[in-house]
């Protein structure tokens, strides 16, 4: 479904400059910069999230992207966007991810998948916005722990906090394209 925001949209030519190699990147991937000119209103939060949660976080270095990809994914899988969904799958084979593991993500558990990358998607399976009640488990966490330091968890949990985030943002303002499949429409 496509977007249908209430919201004002920011046309190009009166965008921040800083943002018009985001609407420009949108347009030629999605066909539809929605996202970018609604964000245009604020464009000091979309320099954020451009620049300080991707730029110093995700992209850091101190997570494998790897499996920031993975789990990138799989959030908007479950989630249903399929704005996100095209550019994710783009980010994942760009990080090193198999089509085989791409398309297996909804089934991790019996995917081509190392105990490492199973383990990081139960934890995205906790984050994930159907899952409103979902916890760290004692037992997930001593699976996470045989993989990832207490500092690497704390990390990709922030991350996926606001990807989660950001998917209900972009749900409540419609302003991305979703699946059919989408449970937050």
């Amino acid at each position: 479904m496509l977007p249908d925001t209430p919201f004002n949209r920011v046309p190009r030519e009166a965008l921040d400059p800083a943002l018009l190699p985001m609407w420009d990147t949108t347009q030629a991937l999605h066909g539809d910069t929605t996202f970018v000119e609604v964000m245009g209103n604020a464009p000091e939060v979309a320099k954020w999230y451009a620049d300080q949660f991707y730029g110093q976080l995700f992209h850091s270095g101190r997570c494998d992207r790897k499996v920031l990809e993975l789990v990138r994914l799989g959030l908007a899988n479950v989630h249903g966007c399929a704005f996100c969904n095209r550019s994710d799958r783009i980010a994942a084979r760009e990080a090193g991810l198999s089509d085989a593991e791409i398309d297996t993500i909804g089934d991790y558990a019996t995917g081509p998948f190392d105990d490492r990358q199973k383990a990081a998607l139960e934890l995205a399976d906790v984050m994930v916005l159907t899952n409103a009640k979902g916890s760290v488990s004692p037992e997930l966490y001593a699976r996470l722990k045989r993989h990832f330091s207490d500092a690497e968890l704390v990390e990709l949990g922030v991350v996926m906090a606001v990807l989660t985030g950001m998917a209900k943002f972009i749900f409540a303002y419609d302003l991305v394209e979703k699946e059919d499949y989408c449970p937050l429409v």
